[in-house]
């Protein structure tokens, strides 16, 4: 066990960490290594519930690499968020004059306020269809942390 004087990270910690997040191959998501270090306050959304998860207990000095499972991670990929949007409601809800490519993440207004994006899988002159997933979903990958500071 860690001595008492070595803080741990707890649900309302406010952390200074370096964080990566890679695919299973390797290729980098998010990483912050090469910059300055992310600091963040638990709770507040600014992680992923199900990372945080990982961090409660870790102490200070922590550097470890954690593999997650897509559950883990960003959930499994949901076929009802594949949906089909009117060439109507995307053109309303984007600048004006912007093409769309297969593959584009689309950012959207959604109805009540807030953004939603979707990855467009296929387009005519009708509608579109959408992949609202998040574009990790599905996916096991690998979250590395190293903890350099507790509050």
């Amino acid at each position: 066990m860690s001595n008492s004087s070595q803080p741990v990270v707890t649900e309302s910690s406010y952390l200074t960490l370096h964080y990566r997040l890679t695919s299973m191959a390797g290729e980098d998501i998010i990483s912050t290594f090469q910059d300055t270090p992310a600091t963040l306050q638990l709770g507040q959304n600014q992680l992923a519930p199900s990372l945080e998860a990982i961090l409660l207990g870790l102490p200070e000095g922590t550097h470890q690499t954690f593999e997650l499972t897509p559950e883990q991670a960003f959930g499994p990929r949901n076929p009802d968020l594949l949906q089909r949007v009117s060439r109507t409601t995307l053109e309303e809800n984007s600048n004006p004059g912007e093409s769309f490519t297969v593959g584009d993440l689309v950012d959207f207004a959604a109805p009540g306020g807030g953004r939603f994006a979707g990855v467009l899988l296929e387009i005519n002159d009708n509608d579109a269809l959408f992949d609202f997933n998040h574009p990790l979903a599905g996916q096991p990958v690998k979250f590395e942390v190293k903890i350099i500071g507790v509050l």
